[in-house]
């Protein structure tokens, strides 16, 4: 079985593209807190409907939950092969409002229902 669920804070504003065929992408990446201290960030490819709908409603600092499966491959650049990871994005889930996303918190700060 091949699945990940991951919950991180998008790095950009996204951007769709479109393949010579027609067909909507999209690549971006999250930041995803680890334990402790630090963010791993975690390359994730959507399409189709999936992508487009992305690109309409996230921005860069706004929370996203994805589902998907992890994807392995390569290219060459420069003479070098270059190998990469990303989520192939199946399903997402929207964690919070416009509104929410537009106001920092920092670890400090206290919640009422903390």
């Amino acid at each position: 079985m091949n699945n990940a669920i991951l919950m991180g804070r998008m790095t950009k504003d996204p951007e769709l593209n479109y393949t010579s065929g027609g067909k909507a992408f999209i690549r971006f990446n999250i930041a995803v807190n680890r334990i402790g201290e630090g963010a791993d960030f975690i390359n994730c490819v959507a399409w189709e409907k999936t992508a487009e709908t992305i690109a309409e409603y996230f921005k860069k600092g706004q929370r996203i939950l994805v589902q998907g499966s992890i994807r392995t491959g390569s290219y060459e650049k420069n003479g070098q092969t270059i190998y990469t990871t990303d989520i192939l994005v199946s399903r997402f889930e929207f964690v919070e409002s416009n509104k929410q996303s537009e106001k920092e918190y920092d670890d400090d700060d206290e919640f009422p229902f903390s």
